[in-house]
């Protein structure tokens, strides 16, 4: 038992060492096709990882990409492909960002209100494709598709300056939260300050982890999202973990831009991040849904993004780092089925391995039986 527990987690971590490997050796082949040195991009990328405000910025910019790949995973993990996790985030700060302009409670009811008004938010956009699919059989990756482009024109149409817009030059912004919504970051001094919410992403993965692995409604959705059938038989509603496995996701999409907002920009303005829950896919991918994998992923996604502006500096195309991206989540994708069909293979060569070897001594046992007859 031991050794098969050794054994899977050694194909479980061989998946991300794979694709990473892959990703940087084709990028290297990029780099070397456009005639440029295929080592000093990743090295000079490495060396910014030194600096303390860089780190700051990446430990900042993770924390956003965790929380949204949590949302994704969340999906994975009963089966379902929330792909509406950029609407839900979106939403979910445009809707935080409205209730704290216009609401000044005291710092201990505006806080919790703020978040409560996220979290609802991205349950409700993501609710409406579960109960599609519970009901009308709808798919949630069309159904998710579609709300991302309503949610984006929604959010448009609340930018009006005759809705809850306010116009900053020709910027559009929701106006300036109350102070009693801010969250105070952690000094670190010249490198900056860490977003006080990154203790929310923290939380939240460690909570994510003792749900799945420790309470029944964990084992419920791991089991439906295996075979609903099986979860049926054992007496769990298929369609009720659906619709609750996709409120939960879109809850946490909604948290997802709430420590730059409540941390850094205080309003949601055309300069708010975008694409940061299509980026979750790539980095739930590469963690395999695990919280801690994950966070590992999540880092290092926003080093390619903090680190790759100095790449501008030295001749070279930042972009290289959205091309490695891409690349990884293509390697994570093959490499992940390639370790499978090879788990699998080797799982059955130790099967048939111990078949004949039971053949063999029960082989033995009757001749035995046989001599000892005579």
């Amino acid at each position: 038992m031991k050794k098969f527990d050794k054994e899977r987690v050694l194909l479980a971590a061989a998946g991300p060492v794979i694709a990473l490997a892959v990703a940087f050796v084709l990028s290297a082949i990029v780099l070397i096709a456009s005639g440029k040195n295929p080592v000093e991009p990743f090295a000079l990328m490495l060396e910014q990882a030194g600096f303390s405000d860089i780190q700051v910025l990446i430990i900042n910019q993770a924390s956003l990409y965790y929380i949204a790949a949590l949302a994704v995973a969340i999906g994975f993990r009963m089966n379902l492909f929330n792909i509406g996790v950029d609407g839900q985030y979106q939403l979910g700060a445009f809707m935080a960002a409205v209730v704290g302009a216009h609401a000044n409670l005291p710092a201990f009811l505006q806080v919790p209100l703020l978040l409560l008004t996220a979290v609802l938010t991205g349950a409700f956009w993501s609710g409406i494709a579960g109960v599609l699919k519970v009901t009308r059989g709808v798919s949630e990756v069309v159904a998710t598709i579609m709300l991302n482009a309503i949610a984006t024109s929604l959010i448009v149409y609340m930018w009006k300056p005759d809705v809850f817009g306010v116009k900053v030059g020709n910027n559009s912004t929701t106006g300036e939260m109350h102070e009693s919504g801010w969250i105070p970051g952690i000094d670190m001094g010249a490198a900056g300050e860490i977003y006080g919410l990154v203790i929310l992403a923290a939380l939240l993965g460690i909570g994510y982890w003792v749900v799945l692995n420790r309470t029944r409604f964990g084992f419920d959705l791991r089991a439906s999202g295996a075979s609903e059938s099986a979860a049926a038989a054992s007496g769990v509603d298929p369609k009720r973990m659906v619709l609750t496995a996709m409120l939960i996701s879109g809850g946490l999409a909604g948290l997802a831009g709430l420590p730059i907002l409540m941390g850094d920009t205080h309003t949601y303005s055309l300069n708010f991040p975008t694409g940061v829950g299509f980026l979750g896919i790539g980095i739930a991918l590469l963690g395999r849904n695990s919280p801690v994998g994950i966070a590992f992923a999540s880092l290092l996604w926003a080093w390619l993004d903090k680190a790759s502006p100095e790449l501008d500096y030295h001749g070279f195309d930042k972009e290289i780092a959205v091309i490695m991206q891409g690349l990884i989540v293509l390697s994570v994708v093959v490499s992940y089925e390639a370790v499978r069909e090879w788990g699998l293979r080797r799982q059955q060569r130790r099967v048939g391995a111990e078949l004949a070897a039971g053949h063999v001594l029960g082989a033995t046992d009757n001749s035995k039986k046989e001599v000892a007859g005579r």
